[in-house]
């Protein structure tokens, strides 16, 4: 996860709000030892007879692993103890979201769970809270912001929108809808590029906090991306080919069809996951790189404002292939060049670009660096 304000700027946090558990952080400090029971455990923050390991020494809780506050109270990691793989655990509150274990399950049964178009987030275990009926936990791989580390090339940027694209259509083929693809629901898989593991809190720093990280390129490292989060999700029933619900926001307000008078029409969710992940594409990507224009038309298809003259999933997969087909492997190759970036800046960080471009084709990494099926 990115790094909070005050790390970055350096500033320190009194010692006292850094020992003070939250209240979100208190949840699972209280079920540490039941979780334990099960094969998970979390970190020293989080066992019951925790003490912050700075006090009575001149270190900053700041530069402590114990001193990295949770980030988002309903998600936590922890160690799964049968084989030391780091997990994500994630508290569901089944009685505001009643539908998200369900289809979560769904993708992981066979033969769904072996397909590679499948780009669902894998559900290795559910657990029932043993104190709240109404709270589920989900046990996860663990996963990473999908844009951080930033794409280097456009080859990395056209495996992002294939991968996205085809997962999209796989979730609609089966009759999913996510209504609710934000920035903060596509993910990846960070152990490609990590070979030594982050802190949770802070992707700069190895898990003990004893030192910096330094990742491969997704060119170097091809890695997968995956939907999480389903708990605005839907199932509907094959005959229903044009289902209707009413607008629920998730992280993306722009969506036109909820905006006025639409607050109280329904639509077609499949039809607003198409303009979900067509603003993706133009917020994350277009509207920050140059070079990726050849994704114009298509995206400007799939954000437009009417949602019946957008494409349909398989329709977009369609053009996307024949895009892809189009461009060159020297394209593929560009530096992804930031629209801010200088003129001192791009050059400095070309020379640096020719360099590893040569390596890469030296060492015979294709142009868009997709991850291996086995």
């Amino acid at each position: 996860m990115p790094r909070s304000a005050e790390q970055r700027t350096g500033a320190l946090t009194a010692p006292s709000k850094r020992a003070q558990l939250s209240e979100g952080e208190l949840y699972w400090r209280d079920r540490q030892p039941w979780l334990q029971g099960h094969g998970y455990m979390l970190r020293p923050r989080y066992k019951p007879d925790w003490k912050p390991s700075w006090e009575g020494t001149n270190a900053s809780p700041m530069m402590c692993e114990d001193g990295q506050r949770l980030l988002h109270s309903l998600v936590i990691d922890a160690t799964r103890l049968s084989d030391g793989t780091v997990v994500t655990l994630k508290k569901i509150d089944t009685s505001v979201h009643p539908y998200e274990v369900e289809i979560a399950q769904m993708f992981c049964e066979e033969p769904k769970k072996s397909d590679p178009r499948n780009h669902c987030v894998q559900v290795f275990e559910v657990l029932q809270d043993p104190d709240d009926e109404a709270t589920s936990i989900l046990v996860m791989p663990f996963l990473k912001t999908y844009n951080e580390p930033r794409f280097q090339t456009v080859g990395e940027s056209v495996e992002f929108f294939r991968q996205s694209l085809e997962g999209l259509q796989f979730m609609h083929q089966n009759h999913v809808a996510h209504r609710d693809i934000s920035s903060l629901n596509v993910m990846m898989d960070p152990s490609p590029l990590y070979p030594v593991l982050y802190h949770p809190c802070d992707d700069y720093m190895t898990r003990d906090y004893s030192k910096r990280v330094k990742p491969y390129t997704r060119t170097e490292r091809p890695t997968k991306y995956f939907f999480i989060d389903f708990g605005l999700s839907r199932k509907y029933s094959v005959e229903n080919e044009n289902p209707s619900e009413l607008p629920i926001f998730g992280g993306d307000r722009s969506v036109p069809e909820f905006q006025g008078e639409g607050y109280n029409t329904a639509s077609n969710p499949f039809l607003t996951d198409i303009y979900y992940l067509g603003n993706r594409f133009r917020e994350e990507f277009l509207q920050k790189y140059k070079g990726l224009e050849f994704m114009n038309d298509l995206v400007d298809a799939m954000v437009v404002s009417d949602p019946q003259q957008r494409p349909s999933i398989d329709e977009v997969v369609s053009r996307f292939s024949a895009i892809q087909c189009s461009l060159s492997w020297w394209k593929c190759r560009q530096r992804l060049v930031s629209k801010k970036e200088s003129a001192l800046g791009r050059g400095f960080r070309g020379v640096g670009h020719l360099l590893r471009t040569a390596a890469y084709i030296l060492l015979r990494l294709p142009a868009i660096p997709a991850p291996s099926m086995s």
